[in-house]
């Protein structure tokens, strides 16, 4: 009886440690994201009421789709390269949602430079490539150009997590056009089998022109091919030069710590 009792209280102490553990690594996650910063405003573009709502929208917006958004802004005295400053902050600070250099979208605004560069990893790599990461910046050119630092910002979480609703593939900015073409193609596509259906249920015609044709009687008249000439033009394809607004060169790379992302880098 002793024994049962001793192995009764046993299993009743494994369950409640059991049901505390993750528990307690919920609160610990939690209070991990509480305590995540994503504004790094270290040029001071920003006041401290702007700061905080873009905090707040990164926060709201990156959690659906589980991925950071990052904003960085640096005076950059050193003069470093921004795709470094942006490929050095993700080493260091290991922004990435659920796990150190995980899912991430990080915007670095060289106020030295006057350059901005954008950088989607992991997840953010696959929906956001060179070509979304381009557009994206194209969108927030003109407000950092004019000084609207806290509207460009938004524009980016905005965006950013609008494109990452997107499959990876298509234009994000002609979505509608996408679903109507699909529609229409696979209307298309319905209408040739079923047209082919119908023309094969019909039965195959047995009468062609040979059938009312007199072979003795029928030949050909004459017979007459002119060549006059052919004309051929050359024309030079002028070289991509790359880039959107702001003058954009670049595409993604490999951090130093080994770690693969997309980016679009330009001036403002």
């Amino acid at each position: 009886m002793v024994m049962r009792k001793g192995a009764i209280a046993v299993a009743l102490l494994f369950l409640v440690l059991l049901a505390a553990f993750p528990l307690k690594m919920t609160i610990a996650d939690a209070a991990a994201a509480e305590t995540k910063t994503y504004v790094y405003d270290h040029a001071g573009v920003l006041n401290s009421e702007q700061a905080g709502r873009l905090e707040a929208m990164a926060k709201a917006y990156g959690a659906k789709r589980q991925t950071d958004i990052i904003i960085v802004t640096t005076k950059n005295a050193e003069k470093t390269d921004v795709q470094k400053l942006t490929e050095d902050f993700y080493d260091a600070q290991a922004p990435g949602f659920d796990k150190p250099h995980g899912n991430a979208v990080i915007l670095t605004l060289d106020m030295n430079n006057r350059e901005v560069y954008l950088a989607g990893f992991y997840k953010a790599e696959q929906y956001l490539d060179d070509r979304r990461l381009d557009k994206i910046r194209t969108k927030l050119t003109p407000d950092l150009s004019s000084g609207r630092y806290e509207l460009a910002f938004e524009k980016y979480i905005k965006t950013a997590y609008k494109y990452m609703g997107i499959r990876p593939g298509v234009n994000p900015d002609n979505i509608l056009f996408n679903l109507w073409f699909q529609l229409a193609t696979s209307l298309g596509i319905a209408g040739l089998i079923v047209g082919a259906m119908a023309y094969r249920s019909g039965g195959r015609v047995t009468v062609h022109r040979r059938t009312y044709e007199d072979t003795s009687a029928s030949r050909v008249i004459s017979k007459r091919d002119q060549y006059i000439h052919t004309t051929t033009t050359k024309q030079k394809i002028p070289k991509n030069k790359g880039g959107g607004s702001g003058g954009g060169r670049g595409g993604g790379g490999i951090t130093g710590g080994g770690h693969s992302h997309s980016g679009s880098r330009g001036s403002f």
